[in-house]
């Protein structure tokens, strides 16, 4: 018997389980495919603070996506995606009127770099989680993205494989949620 996917009125849920054995690990489920994942380094939490490294509980949205266009092509989507520039940023300074949001470089505040060596955002979609409604100091650009190697632990958001990534995506549109357990 085929396990059916759980849908909301946008479409199918992705269900981010923890994996057993360690806290940085989850399963990613999506109807009748399941893919490992890694998590952030403090697991799970239903208080997110910046900085705390754990990936919040909660169902988030996906609001869009940004490909580094120079590395990856062709992804089979429905969800607005934005192609990278070396000028893109994103704020992680609390303080900052742009906390939580994609500024353009030069910019002093912290921040992370979207064009990173290590590919980790090559694919990486915009979960809603302290965007819509921001709050300082609740956690910045918790995101889906690919893993490093051997599934090492994120700073919060959930990663998966690049061939796992395309295989959920032809099923993500705006708006689908990602809901960590």
């Amino acid at each position: 018997m085929r396990a059916k996917a759980e849908k909301t009125r946008r479409g199918p849920v992705i269900v981010v389980r923890p994996a057993p054995g360690k806290r940085s690990r989850a399963l990613v489920q999506l109807g009748p495919v399941t893919v490992p994942a890694a998590i952030g380094r403090s697991g799970r939490t239903g208080f997110k603070r910046e900085g705390d490294g754990a990936t919040p509980i909660a169902a988030m949205p996906v609001l869009h996506g940004f490909v580094r266009g120079d590395r990856v092509r062709a992804l089979p989507t429905a969800l607005p995606m934005r192609r990278i520039r070396p000028d893109m940023l994103w704020c992680d300074q609390p303080e900052h009127p742009s906390y939580n949001r994609l500024v353009k470089a030069p910019f002093k505040p912290s921040h992370e770099e979207m064009t990173r060596e290590d590919g980790l955002y090559d694919v990486c979609l915009v979960l809603d989680w302290n965007i819509s409604s921001r709050k300082r100091h609740r956690g910045s650009a918790i995101f889906f993205h690919l893993i490093r190697p051997g599934y090492q632990p994120t700073a919060g958001c959930v990663a998966v494989k690049l061939r796992d990534m395309q295989r959920v995506l032809r099923f993500i549109r705006k708006g689908t949620v990602v809901k960590v357990l």
